[in-house]
């Protein structure tokens, strides 16, 4: 058989690499910065752009998609051609690919600390962005089946498995996601509402670490692990069971994120069920890893590569074990809304996606600039310095998670809450987030060490950006003997089944929790006393979503005595139907605001924000002070209702005409509170549209319950 010659592009693969390093040192320093407003909130320079709250979605942005993403097209690069022995399909769509991928992360760099958000976690980006990632996603996806497609290796390899179930997966996810009808340019709102809008948030937030930050990880652990190991593969039987169970099951486990609150009760069940089941094809995975390494530990003393890919596939292990466990309603209890969450979510992001694209990274510089690392001394410092900065990273944050669950529950033998002023319990893990903050400086510093190093490795050799290869041609006749009859050897061979098999696994679970969620009418039954916001406090909720309030409030009150005790009735799936976006919340920073409305006069929540620790001493609030000098724009006030409208809000007929006239009255009425309490603010003001926000929260169920009374 006739044997042809080709070329594999390195350079897109370094250009990859290279992005990989900047945007993970921006998103780790906009972390460092976010843990240290933590505890020292005049960090910010008064200056809203870098208010914790607006940072907070930057930093998870550019470490999942900037450092993670590029990491993940780095690999896929690198490895995909060698799989299949041949090019990428096409150069010109690589390079597109690339830099369609810089200017989304850029857009998110720049508009995120303006406020563009629509606040659901993982998915703040606005919807021009949006259609962009879409249209990067698809055209990724083109280069990488075509590739396949025009193989010289029959069988696909395990890696690639990972790629195509990645690939179709966020697809899905973001498209269904994503839905959402445009106020204005940089403004929309989500098509789904209160319960509805948070599953489908939640389906897509679990899957996103699923299928972004774990399926494309293993298949970059299939092939780089082996290759630097020199070892194959423990258990090709494992890999299989390993893959399809896991895209089946991972696919279900998005209502664990849900537990206790307005998510009917089945829906819940489901979520905690197959968490649990989550964790056999996880750790399948993960002894798969480490056993490859049989026989070659005396390789991983020496080896710093190998000891983060050891540490790595251990850490995904600890991670996978440990989310089953938080999805058991009585850990949940315990564990939702705290620091240990943000623990668990960093062991993954900083030992399993970290430590695994730094062995990577170590491993596949030098090859491409032939020549060897620069410096292996320099290499193991920073594994044991990153080491250790995980570890003082997230002991504090257990240790904080679990006080502040405990306070939270707290009560007194009397039968009062021990620690009814939430602020006590913010005071008492302050400690832990300076510790916290020493960890992430560590991690910091071995990723800086990490870019020297290899900057070093590139200056003292020379890059090759093509490399030859050569191999024989696919016969078009092949006939399968003994090992080849299998079933998955078949699929192996034929990738148009293996991506339309693979599409039906991880569509089945979402299928069955959404549509009886969205159809059937008792999953959200309605309350006569909840009405739609009024335009005043229309705008109002859109500058809570600005300011990334919900990063650190939730508004959710849970069915617990402690709850309830400390925030009043807890929260109805029917009071939510004219949220668009749902806001939830998923960690407490500050207490849980959906109970908030007239608990406090209008001049508290001006003076609040305003400077918070003149009516709550100690807070780590920052203050607002832009949004008492700032004018309302109700420029889009019209168009935000026409679009509440088409959504099913009952606004009546043309009132975006009226609109106008009922917010200014409203404003003018909180205006003439204020000055009863010495505070002159026009109405027309930012922090008008807030207070009359915060002070509708929770009235309706309220207001229902008092009828019921004087009935």
């Amino acid at each position: 058989m006739a044997v042809e010659e080709f070329t594999y592009d390195n350079k897109i693969v370094r250009d990859f690499g290279i992005a990989t390093m900047v945007w993970g040192v921006v998103g780790m320093l906009v972390g460092l910065l976010a843990a240290v407003q933590l505890y020292y909130p005049e960090l910010n320079l008064s200056l809203k752009y870098i208010t914790f709250s607006r940072i907070r979605p930057l930093h998870t942005n550019a470490v999942i998609f900037a450092f993670v993403g590029n990491a993940i097209f780095m690999s896929v690069y690198h490895s995909l051609p060698r799989l299949c022995k041949t090019p990428m399909y096409s150069r010109a769509i690589g390079r597109l690919h690339f830099w369609g991928w810089q200017l989304i992360i850029l857009a998110a760099v720049i508009t995120l600390p303006l406020g563009i958000t629509t606040s659901k976690e993982y998915a703040e980006l606005e919807w021009p962005i949006d259609i962009a990632i879409t249209a990067v996603w698809v055209i990724f996806g083109v280069n990488m089946m075509m590739t396949i497609l025009k193989r010289r290796e029959r069988h696909m390899y395990v890696a690639i498995w990972f790629y195509i179930a990645t690939w179709v997966t966020v697809a899905v996810l973001h498209v269904v996601n994503s839905i959402e009808l445009p106020a204005s340019f940089l403004k929309s709102y989500p098509v789904y509402a209160g319960l509805q809008d948070a599953l489908v948030q939640w389906w897509y937030g679990h899957n996103a670490v699923a299928f972004f930050l774990t399926t494309p990880y293993l298949g970059m652990m299939y092939y780089y692990l082996p290759k630097a190991a020199n070892r194959p593969v423990y258990s090709y039987r494992l890999s299989i069971v390993h893959f399809w169970s896991l895209i089946f099951i991972y696919i279900w486990a998005g209502p664990h994120h849900l537990l206790y609150t307005a998510l009917p009760d089945w829906a819940q069940t489901l979520g905690t069920i197959f968490s649990i089941m989550l964790l056999a094809p996880s750790w399948g995975g993960m002894l798969n890893g480490l056993l490859t390494l049989r026989g070659a530990w005396d390789k991983v003393r020496e080896d710093p590569v190998l000891k983060f890919l050891a540490v790595a596939v251990t850490a995904y292990g600890m991670a996978t074990f440990e989310g089953p466990t938080l999805a058991i309603k009585s850990v949940n209890a315990l564990s939702h809304y705290t620091d240990w969450t943000i623990a668990h979510v960093h062991v993954g992001a900083l030992g399993w996606n970290g430590f695994l694209t730094f062995g990577i990274l170590y491993w596949l510089f030098p090859r491409l600039y032939k020549t060897q690392l620069y410096s292996t001394k320099l290499a193991n410092f920073h594994f044991w310095i990153g080491f250790l900065g995980i570890i003082v990273y997230v002991l504090p944050l257990y240790f904080a998670g679990v006080t502040q669950g405990l306070m939270w529950k707290q009560f007194t033998p009397e039968g009062f809450l021990q620690y009814a002023n939430f602020l006590e319990t913010v005071l008492q893990i302050i400690p832990m987030y300076i510790i916290r903050s020493v960890g992430g400086f560590l991690y910091l510093t071995g990723v800086i060490l990490m870019i020297f190093n290899l900057v070093k490795t590139a200056k003292q050799g020379k890059f090759a950006a093509v490399e030859h290869a050569q191999a024989p041609a696919l016969a078009r006749e092949y006939q399968p003997t003994g090992h080849d009859k299998t079933w998955h050897r078949f699929l192996e061979r034929k990738p148009a089944q293996f991506l339309i098999l693979a599409t039906i696994a991880i569509s089945f679970g979402g299928i069955v929790e959404m549509i009886p969620t969205f159809i059937v009418k008792s999953n959200v039954p309605t309350i006569d006393s909840v009405k739609p916001y009024t335009p005043l406090e229309l705008q109002g909720r859109d500058i809570y979503v600005r300011e990334g309030c919900y990063n650190c409030h939730s508004q959710m009150v849970r069915p617990f005595r402690s709850e309830t005790e400390r925030y009043g009735e807890y929260s109805k799936a029917g009071e939510f139907v004219y949220d668009h976006p749902f806001q939830w919340g998923s960690k407490r920073t500050g207490l849980d605001l959906h109970r908030v409305g007239g608990k406090y006069p209008d001049a508290w929540h001006y003076m609040h924000m305003q400077n918070p620790v003149s009516v709550s001493p100690g807070s780590i609030m920052p203050p607002y002070p832009w949004l008492i000098g700032d004018e309302l724009d109700n420029s889009t006030l019209g168009a935000k209702i026409r679009t509440m409208q088409k959504l099913g809000v009952p606004y009546p007929a043309g009132y975006d005409q009226t609109a106008i006239y009922d917010l200014e009255a409203q404003a003018r009425t909180i205006a003439e509170n204020l000055k009863q309490s010495q505070i002159d603010v026009e109405p027309d003001r930012e922090i008008i549209a807030l207070i009359a926000y915060l002070q509708r929260l929770g009235v309706d169920i309220k207001a229902k319950t008092e009828n019921q009374q004087t009935k």
